[in-house]
């Protein structure tokens, strides 16, 4: 079904696209339309962070930023759902457009800014939506806070949505937003980690209930960087990380017009360097705690490779752009096969 209605989708602007195909997404679930159209995901129980995830194929966040389809893209077969990116404070975002289709490559590239709704919107979402499956909230900082503040709008972010959450996961990996990346540096990363780790030991003992932190990295790091963060991640006690974020690289779609569109790119020619990033993290980690990959996974034998280079979970998103939702089972029974 979804082949026939893609070449609509794609006549239209990708964020405009985007917007239609939820609001369709959450009117076909209402209507009670959407079980008899999803594919049927098997049941692949898989504990971690002390979770059980129903299968190991998840929803990676920036799809649904305030929590607002949770229900619908749950009914669609996913393991586990990640919602966000949410700051403190609502925003805008980047100006229009800020959204392109590398449609030959099966690529994507975006420049959004975080734009949502503010933590407070995405919370009373959540409180209202059904699903009581795993959810992940992924949390950044407002643009306009210093980085040197940073750590208080992620601290601000932690305390809103750890009771809601099953795992939070700490965005410093966006290229979208003013020197977000410079959070990954050692120094600063250990601040950050530091701060969160202690945050997050108050609000257990608080709420009676522990709820992992999940660390985002961006792929555009060098080897040193990478066992840098993985020394970071051990010292702190982080519960996983998600590896990777966006990309500021060109590699193999330089022929294209929109390479030189600002943003972080996403879709198969990410596919590549997210795996590299995986398979070093993994070396460096040793199996101290769990890697969730993502980036450029557009068939069952894309999540297969990211479980091969030491990943436990994976997470999707743009290949659903270019596949649609029947991508979810297919992953589903391609990593169970393997």
């Amino acid at each position: 079904m979804y082949s026939l209605i893609r070449p609509l989708l794609f006549s239209l602007d990708p964020e405009t696209a985007h917007h239609i195909t939820l609001q369709t997404l959450q009117l076909t679930y209402r209507l009670g339309f959407l079980p008899l159209l999803a594919t049927h995901s098997p049941d692949n129980p898989h504990q971690l962070m002390g979770l059980t995830f129903p299968n190991q194929v998840g929803l990676a966040a920036g799809l649904d930023k305030n929590g607002e389809y949770i229900d619908a893209l749950a009914a669609l077969g996913f393991g586990f759902i990640e919602i966000g990116t949410i700051t403190p404070r609502a925003q805008q975002g980047n100006p229009r457009p800020r959204l392109f289709r590398l449609r030959e490559a099966e690529g994507i590239i975006n420049r959004m800014g975080f734009n949502n709704h503010g933590v407070d919107a995405l919370v009373e979402n959540v409180k209202h939506a059904k699903y009581r499956g795993i959810l992940g909230i992924n949390i950044g900082k407002n643009f306009d806070t210093p980085i040197e503040h940073a750590v208080t709008d992620y601290l601000i972010g932690l305390r809103r949505v750890y009771q809601h959450a099953s795992y939070v996961a700490i965005n410093i990996s966006s290229p979208n937003t003013r020197n977000l990346r410079q959070l990954q540096e050692g120094n600063e990363l250990d601040v950050l980690l530091r701060q969160l780790k202690a945050e997050q030991e108050k609000l257990a003992d608080t709420h009676g209930k522990y709820v992992p932190l999940v660390l985002k990295i961006a792929p555009d790091l060098n080897s040193e960087q990478i066992c840098q963060i993985a020394l970071l991640l051990q010292r702190y006690r982080i519960d996983g990380v998600i590896a990777t974020n966006t990309t500021l690289a060109r590699t193999g779609v330089e022929q294209f017009s929109q390479h030189t569109e600002q943003g972080g790119l996403s879709g198969a020619p990410l596919r590549d360097r997210s795996t590299a990033v995986i398979r070093e993290l993994a070396a460096a980690l040793q199996g101290t705690l769990p890697i969730i990959g993502v980036g450029g996974i557009l068939t069952g034998e894309d999540a297969v490779e990211k479980i091969q280079a030491g990943a436990r979970l994976v997470q999707i998103y743009s290949g659903l752009v270019y596949r649609g939702p029947g991508l979810i089972s297919e992953c589903v029974k391609a990593i169970e096969r393997f």
